[in-house]
């Protein structure tokens, strides 16, 4: 019998999790696992975890009969890959599970933006007021959208810019020339899509070579007045960059789903408490609650994943994760 632990459960999987394996011990549990929220029982072979939980080489210290760790996410940024390579501890993954998800996801914070609708739901709900000062927006039929990544959530947002009536450019380190020709879409290199597109949506993943994909390096190439859109990872997108051009008018406004140091920033009490958080961190805290606070950025709470169909495909793809590993048959596995 093999002893499995799921955290960061809503409750609704457990009817499917104990279907799937009536012959495991199975621990079902709505906590996250961190520093200062460790599970009383530790002798899992098997864990499943999502975004909020963070495991370092500290915390696999306390899981010394650890041999899995399937995350129901596709970033795996909150796993210590290195430090699981080295205790021989396999680490799995979701590839896909919302790719239309995502991107209708980003198209709401995209016409959010342009035809200022969180402003006028805002207005009409806090004051009462019909008045339409300051609410005139921007069509987005005709613009430019430039996609930054085209795998596949980067895809289904060409399909949807296409039927919006938009013209699309392209930046991936790996062209794909039959996507180019099928769509109708141009790749161009990273400053070239920043120069010309009226919105950028980032879609890339995030590792050493995308971080800070777009920061102070090359933010000012980006054409005047455009909107930017990041429902990837915050990293991926420098903050004092960000806020430097959103200030200067380089950036109309832009809509994020995830923000740099999204973790710290959404659990500050615990990480000030562990003692002496790195100035770094502290001060892209400051800057996400700055972002925040401005009236031409739209934050939301790492939302855009998050439709039902999406989280039944995400349990399925880790039921099947856990079942291969059971079988020795790895799937989805972290390389």
């Amino acid at each position: 019998m093999t002893k499995i632990g799921f955290f960061e459960l809503e409750g609704w999987e457990e009817k499917l999790i104990s279907e799937n394996f009536p012959n495991q011990e199975i621990t079902a549990s709505q906590d996250k696992i961190n520093e200062l929220s460790l599970p009383q029982s530790r002798d899992f072979e098997i864990l499943s975890i999502f975004v909020d939980s963070r495991i370092d080489k500290g915390i696999l210290e306390n899981f010394p009969q650890l041999k899995c760790i399937t995350t129901r996410s596709t970033g795996f940024d909150h796993i210590d890959v290195a430090a699981c390579k080295e205790k021989g501890i396999k680490v799995l993954y979701v590839p896909g599970y919302g790719d239309n998800t995502v991107a209708e996801f980003a198209f709401g914070l995209i016409l959010s933006l342009t035809r200022k609708i969180y402003e006028g739901v805002d207005r009409v709900k806090e004051t009462g007021s019909f008045s339409l000062n300051n609410l005139r927006g921007v069509d987005i039929k005709g613009k430019t959208m430039g996609i930054i990544g085209t795998g596949r959530i980067g895809r289904e947002m060409i399909s949807m810019a296409i039927g919006f009536g938009m013209n699309v450019l392209a930046y991936d380190p790996y062209p794909d020339p039959n996507l180019a020709k099928d769509k109708g879409i141009t790749y161009l290199t990273l400053n070239e899509v920043l120069e010309r597109a009226d919105i950028i949506s980032i879609h890339c993943p995030y590792n050493e070579d995308t971080h800070h994909l777009i920061g102070k390096n090359n933010i000012n190439k980006i054409k005047r007045g455009a909107y930017l859109i990041n429902t990837a990872r915050g990293a991926v997108v420098e903050t004092e960059a960000l806020i430097e051009a959103l200030n200067a008018g380089i950036l109309a406004g832009a809509g994020l789903d995830v923000l740099e140091e999204e973790g710290e920033t959404k659990d500050e009490l615990n990480t000030l408490s562990l003692g002496h958080p790195k100035e770094e961190e502290l001060k892209i805290m400051l800057r996400n609650h700055m972002l925040m606070k401005m009236p031409n950025v739209l934050v939301t709470p790492h939302n855009a994943f998050n439709s039902q169909e999406a989280m039944e495909r995400i349990l399925k793809t880790t039921l099947d994760n856990i079942n291969g590993y059971l079988k020795g048959e790895l799937i989805n596995e972290v390389k």
